[in-house]
């Protein structure tokens, strides 16, 4: 079985084929095959036919595998496409690097997810009390007219509602004699 250069989750750059040229992130690794899965490339549309009564059929888009030759990583960091050295870190364990820049893929994968977390906590965490207040606010006013609205509907149909009944009294007494 091969070892692939490759993971699941890198960034990387087509070389070969109709998808030449573009990037996307690999869903899956075959290194038995010594294929990848890359989200949207080499995407083969297939025609299902419906198996059961509950089945449907239909078209159904999905992507292909791809020889692991016609992709390449790009690093995080310098954002080039490059080739995967592996190199001994001061633990003893075996790291990928980029032969460009020098950087640990996988150690600039987990800061950038880290930083990217923590950026978005930040975010979260400064957007809650301001929208806690912005919601407040306008629910005071609302919940203020809406009992004005109540009153003033409350009003209105006590003063109509005599009135309404009245006549449908007399009509219906009016029906009844003229029988």
């Amino acid at each position: 079985m091969a070892k692939l250069n490759i993971k699941k989750g890198d960034t990387v750059l087509v070389l070969t084929g109709k998808d030449s040229n573009k990037t996307a992130e690999v869903l899956e690794c075959f290194p038995a095959e010594n294929k990848v899965t890359v989200k949207g490339i080499n995407v083969l549309v297939k025609h299902n036919k419906p198996r059961s009564a509950q089945d449907k059929g239909g078209i159904v888009k999905v992507e292909g595998k791809l020889p692991v030759s016609n992709v390449m990583v790009v690093c995080p960091t310098c954002n080039k496409a490059t080739r995967v050295a592996i190199k001994v870190d001061e633990k003893g364990n075996k790291v990928r690097v980029c032969k460009k820049c020098g950087a640990t893929l996988d150690a600039a994968k987990k800061a950038t997810a880290k930083k990217a977390t923590t950026k978005t906590a930040e975010v979260k965490a400064e957007e809650k009390p301001a929208a806690k207040k912005a919601t407040k606010a306008p629910a005071a006013k609302a919940t203020a007219k809406t009992a004005e609205k109540k009153e003033t509907k409350n009003t209105v149909k006590a003063e109509k509602a005599p009135a309404a009944k009245k006549p449908a009294a007399k009509k219906a007494t009016a029906k009844k004699e003229e029988k």
